[in-house]
């Protein structure tokens, strides 16, 4: 146990000395921006928004720079957020990206730093626009970037948040489109949809929509303005109208046949070309909606409509006189009209769009002020059909959050887990049956272990962490987000799966069956003994003794974290998961020195480290006192006289006097084995031998009751 101590300082000594403060400490802004233009000499903060500094060489603009920070907060896998510096040309081109902070456990000690930098080298050259992804391949939609092995989560955020941010400041620069309102398929209006409806009929449902202003309403929209005291109404003309507004949709035969009747209509839709609409505009009052600009230039400058954010007005050409109108009770206008909304405007007639009137005031010979006043329209819904939108695999992923499209990249590896812990489950509930096959069940156990190492740790870099269960308690004081624990799926699963097992096994489970190191561990202990490596028993004073070490390490963790959870993590190293299981061995020589020394130990004798050293183990240990049952089977034989199960318990976790130490155990079955078999266990074959000599009559003194001592 000394060596193992001393391989672990010897390997977290240098460890700390070689990360660079750069992870704490951001870089110099100023060197990066060197580093993408070397000739610029003068740096200033856009005004508006002083996140953004413009870069100048000389009096040249050469492009902006700005830190994530300062526009998205997604945590990352530590549960909180990185900050990545961002250098854009005036072409909307990234040209240098490089995380300058971070607190991710799997950079701060043990993947190198200058593995994230060469990550972040690939982004130069991209477009700000561009959908990027990590891993898979390229195609017109998207530009693929490789990822990096054992930290896929983190690169998958730092590319949402470098690109994410270079769009959000590209179309604030204007230096690239931005995302606009995705459209849905486009309405289609129900040709046979007529009915007779009233003026009133067509209020009542929406398919006519009004607007009226008073004088009182437009004096007050003008006040503080230059023309708020122009045209202005008298107290007692407040409330006069100055425009009562109507506006329909007339496509729709309910709504078109029964305003402009059957002949209009007819006539009306022989004008229109395909992909054209018309809508009718009535209004009293005194002021025009139609004006006079279009007399002089065409163009009807006092309305226009708006959808999806883009405006488009009427010319002359659009619009034609409504004279003649059919619809029972509708009141009379003094001015009417019907404009052709052109197919060019893209108008979809199910989707909202609004009629905005402009009030114009002139206040000088060339100078005027204007308010706009919307009328917004909706379609009723019995008018017209809409097909499903389309919406292909990729482009529903990109609409999701980060947490998802993680999950669903994962997903292979996450059925595969669901799977294994299905396959755990039904190992468990029948273990009664599958123990009395000792063949069949260290078969079984051996198998799990094999995918346990290999897939959930080597392949799905499932290896669970006392950084973990730090990085959830701080994360309880500091604000408990879902978000950072969703954002690794398989660690996530586990989790959830071992906090079901601690209630009903305790700890046992996940550090027998699940955990890879553990499998690691006893995998080579197995083979060690088929080649008959001989094996050390700890005697039981030390060993007991020696159990408390890993509770004073986790003390030791927790304590450190509360002061700096960044200094907690690097002392974590004293777990060889992210060397052994994560890393595969590919770190520097300290790290891998100190895994190898405590799996030579393992040789001798049964996982060592998780009995005496693992802080994760101890604080599994912790609410193991809470399972609900007991389900390792006991006599009242056993410790007195009989002490074959605790001299075969590999990790010794029962106690001289017969009991099992749940805190200790790793469920390995050994015991239940031995507890069935009435070749070997004892009590068993003395019953059994009874039996075959015909004592069978109750109350025979070799007969031994099987009971459970809890």
């Amino acid at each position: 146990m000394a060596l193992c101590f001393c391989a672990f300082l010897l390997s977290i000594a240098p460890s700390v000395q070689a990360e660079p403060v750069s992870q704490y400490e951001p870089v110099a802004g100023r060197q990066i921006i060197q580093k993408a233009f070397p000739d610029v000499t003068r740096f200033e903060f856009r005004e508006g928004h002083r996140a953004i500094q413009k870069l100048y060489a000389g009096d040249e603009l050469k492009g902006y720079a700005y830190q994530s920070l300062d526009f998205v907060q997604t945590p990352a896998y530590s549960g909180k957020p990185l900050n990545a510096m961002v250098v854009l040309d005036t072409e909307g081109t990234i040209r240098f990206a490089k995380v300058i902070q971070h607190h991710e456990p799997i950079l701060l000690v043990g993947i190198p730093e200058s593995k994230l930098h060469d990550f972040t080298d690939q982004y130069a050259g991209l477009k700000a626009d561009q959908r990027v992804t990590v891993g898979g391949t390229s195609s017109d939609r998207k530009v693929a970037v490789d990822g990096l092995s054992g930290a896929t989560v983190t690169v998958m955020v730092v590319n949402e948040v470098i690109m994410r941010t270079a769009h959000r400041v590209g179309v604030e620069l204007g230096l690239v489109a931005g995302s606009g309102t995705k459209r849905p398929p486009k309405a289609e209006i129900i040709a046979d949809g007529f009915q007779s409806r009233t003026w009133e009929d067509l209020m009542g449902d929406g398919s006519i929509r009004r607007m009226l202003l008073t004088r009182g309403q437009v004096d007050d929209s003008f006040k503080g303005t230059e023309a708020e005291w122009i045209e202005a109404a008298e107290p007692d003309e407040r409330d006069e109208a100055l425009i009562d507004l109507y506006v329909a949709f007339l496509d729709a035969p309910a709504i078109g046949r029964n305003l402009l009747g059957e002949k209009q209509y007819e006539w009306l839709a022989s004008e229109l070309l395909e992909g054209e609409q018309a809508i009718a505009v009535m209004a009293n009052g005194e002021y025009s909606f139609k004006g006079s600009g279009y007399v002089r230039g065409g163009i009807f400058d006092r309305i226009q409509i708006r959808q999806y954010g883009d405006t488009f007005n009427f010319r002359d050409l659009d619009f034609y006189r409504l004279s003649d109108v059919y619809a029972q009770g509708m009141p009379e206008f003094r001015e009417m009209a019907i404009f052709i909304i052109r197919q060019q405007h893209n108008f979809d007639p199910g989707t909202p769009w609004t009629l905005e009137l402009t009030v114009k005031r002139q206040t000088g010979p060339l100078d005027s002020e204007f308010q706009v006043f919307p009328l917004e329209y909706q379609l009723p819904d019995q008018y017209y059909t809409r097909a499903e939108p389309v919406v292909t695999e990729e482009e529903w992923l990109e609409e999701q959050p980060l947490w998802v499209q993680v999950w669903y990249q994962r997903q292979f590896q996450v059925i595969v887990l669901g799977a294994g812990i299905l396959v755990l489950l039904l190992i468990l509930f029948f273990q009664d049956w599958l123990v009395k096959k000792p063949g069949m069940t260290r078969w079984i156990r051996h198998a799990f272990l094999t995918y346990t190492l290999f897939f959930i740790g080597w392949f799905a870099l499932g290896q669970l962490s006392i950084v973990n269960v730090l990085a959830f308690v701080h994360s309880l004081v500091s604000g408990f987000t879902w978000e950072t624990f969703l954002i690794d799926p398989i660690v996530f699963v586990l989790w959830a799966a071992v906090a079901g097992i601690v209630l009903l096994w305790g700890r046992a489970v996940y550090c027998g069956w699940l955990c890879p190191f553990g499998a690691l561990q006893e995998l080579i202990n197995e083979i060690a003994r088929k080649f008959k490596v001989p094996q050390y028993t700890v005697p039981w004073a030390i060993h007991e003794r020696l159990w408390a070490v890993k509770y004073i390490v986790l003390l030791v963790l927790f304590g450190v974290s509360l002061d700096s959870l960044a200094t907690a993590e690097k002392m974590a190293e004293i777990e060889p998961f992210k060397t052994a299981i994560t890393l595969h061995f590919d770190r520097s020589w300290p790290f891998v020195t100190y895994a190898a020394l405590l799996l030579f130990v393992n040789l001798f004798t049964r996982k060592v480290f998780c009995r005496y050293m693992c802080p994760l183990g101890a604080a599994l240990a912790l609410p193991t006192k809470l399972r609900v049952f007991d389900w390792l089977k006991r006599r009242k034989e056993c410790g007195n006289p009989c002490r074959l199960c605790d001299r075969e318990c590999e990790v010794q976790a029962i106690h001289p006097d017969g009991t099992i130490n749940y805190q200790e155990c790793h469920y390995c079955l050994d015991c239940q084995m031995t507890y069935f078999d009435d070749r070997k266990c004892p009590p068993l074959i003395v019953k059994r031998r009874g039996k075959r000599r015909g004592h069978n009559a109750p109350g025979h003194p070799e007969e031994i009751p099987v009971v459970q001592i809890t």
